[in-house]
């Protein structure tokens, strides 16, 4: 059976190191004030700053890796790439929270239309080739979360799951692991009570479900 929530405790240590460095050092600064879906803020749902990075970034590659690992041993979901070809870098400081919610949304790619092309076999004219404009729908398949700060460095800030039968799931705090679950299950993080919580986060598209 598979699980909603899946995670790896075991990612190099000394690979963890490159990547904090190199989110400190190039992205820290550029964080601003998190944001909702509409690039709306509302500070009793999230609270919380975060910068982005793109996925032909190293990083991007390296946690890519352990997408297809956990989709290939548990999820067994038709994926194609990561949302908005960005990664979230997210830090949450005392008293930074964000509440309950689910990260599915959809996502509309087209591929440009073909028209007004004539046929020499038919002679029509303006044939619309929607057949080559897929119209696929992308929908939110896997969300990860991978642990960057050392669970002594904060206090609270727990990320926590719901599942479908209403279980309550904790995730691992330790530095370096890395956590996927399905998109539609509820999860939060708990208000920080003492120091800092930085974590990378993403998502998952796939053709919409059948």
């Amino acid at each position: 059976m598979n699980q909603a929530i899946y995670y790896y405790t075991n990612l190099p240590s000394g690979v963890i190191d490159l990547v904090y460095k190199d989110l400190i050092d190039k992205y820290e600064q550029d964080m601003r004030e998190s944001t909702l879906q509409g690039n709306k803020t509302n500070d009793e749902v999230r609270k919380s700053k975060n910068s982005w990075l793109y996925t032909s970034h190293w990083i991007a590659g390296f946690l890519w890796h352990y997408v297809n690992k956990a989709n290939r041993e548990n999820f067994l979901y038709d994926i194609s790439h990561i949302d908005g070809e960005n990664l979230q870098f997210t830090k949450y400081e005392e008293g930074e929270f964000y509440n309950w919610h689910s990260d599915v949304s959809n996502r509309d790619y087209y591929q440009p239309k073909i028209t007004n092309i004539p046929s020499k076999s038919t002679g029509h004219e303006g044939l619309q080739k929607d057949f080559l404009n897929l119209n696929t729908e992308y929908v939110r398949k896997i969300s990860f979360t991978l642990q960057l700060s050392h669970p002594d460095d904060y206090e609270g800030g727990n990320v926590q799951f719901i599942d479908d039968e209403n279980r309550s799931f904790m995730a691992p705090r330790q530095r370096g692991a890395i956590i996927l679950f399905d998109s539609r299950t509820r999860h939060r993080v708990l208000k920080v009570k003492k120091g800092v919580r930085r974590s990378i986060v993403g998502w998952v598209l796939g053709p919409r479900w059948k």
